[in-house]
């Protein structure tokens, strides 16, 4: 069975004073992938620049955009609708034997593989103090490890907005033990890959109708790599396994790899903007 999905996506920058010339660069187009298909992707500005599509390093669309003349506002709406797949994120049998799961992840083939994924970043390294406060049980297979790190992640941070930003890291996460999604899936990310599993930070959508933590933005949760299983998203801020209700956009090794909007603008003074997103599902 599949569920349609429309999302809207809106963008708003009020400027001081004129901008004579910006470029953006949106990363906010759904996936194409086994599991979703698209049905529409409408793009529009209020200045009518016209939208050039690329693919970034990761293989995902972006929407550049460079408007020609001089401006004190801009706005953006993105209009996507989409057939999702209903996703039985346990759709798996562990298979191997836990002992040679945890050989497999300590091969050096595997490691430079996964190079990208290992790697701590600024946003997922963990305080010197802090390097042990989550560690694998290896009585337990991988998979079980992390989705008690799923859990314990969900427990040791409080869902709260408007107390950390697109610049916090983990110290600071880790110490006041609030913060958004944004913030639980650096977390998971690090600690996963401090027991030497690759994990992806993923940016996208989610359908909020079935009471889940989130804000008025875009989403993000996780991706961990399961020896002869794949790759299995985690969603700590709820605490469940990636699902139907998470439309997958982009994945990198942390925000900056993913982040909805980057760009450079030329002008003086203050500046405003606001984001907001609607995941609106109808059954097909």
């Amino acid at each position: 069975m599949s569920s349609e999905y429309s999302i809207t996506y809106k963008a708003e920058n009020h400027y001081e004073n004129w901008v004579h010339d910006a470029h953006w660069q949106f990363l906010i187009i759904p996936e194409q992938n086994n599991t979703q298909e698209f049905v529409s992707v409408d793009f529009k500005n209020s200045l009518g620049a016209i939208n050039e599509y690329s693919i970034n390093g990761y293989g995902f669309r972006t929407i550049r955009i460079q408007p020609r003349k001089k401006f004190k506002e801009i706005s953006f709406e993105a209009n996507f609708r989409l057939l999702k797949k209903e996703v039985n994120p346990f759709d798996f049998e562990l298979g191997e034997e836990i002992v040679k799961s945890y050989q497999k992840i300590q091969e050096l083939d595997f490691k430079v593989d996964f190079e990208p994924f290992l790697r701590k970043t600024h946003y997922t390294t963990l305080p010197e103090k802090d390097s042990t406060i989550f560690q694998f049980d290896t009585e337990k297979s991988i998979f079980e490890n992390l989705k008690a790190l799923n859990h314990w992640t969900f427990i040791h941070i409080y869902f709260k907005t408007g107390v950390t930003d697109v610049h916090t890291t983990l110290h600071e996460i880790i110490d006041n033990r609030h913060g958004v999604c944004q913030d639980f899936s650096h977390l998971f990310c690090a600690l996963a890959r401090q027991n030497g599993i690759p994990a992806r930070y993923v940016s996208g959508y989610l359908h909020q109708g079935n009471g889940y933590f989130g804000d008025s933005q875009m989403h993000a949760w996780a991706e961990a790599y399961v020896p002869n299983i794949g790759w299995v998203g985690f969603d700590p801020t709820n605490d469940l396994l990636a699902n139907t209700d998470h439309i997958k956009v982009a994945h990198g090794k942390d925000y900056a790899d993913c982040s909805p909007l980057r760009g450079v603008v030329y002008s003086k003074g203050k500046n405003t903007t606001s984001h907001a997103v609607q995941v609106l599902q109808q059954q097909q």
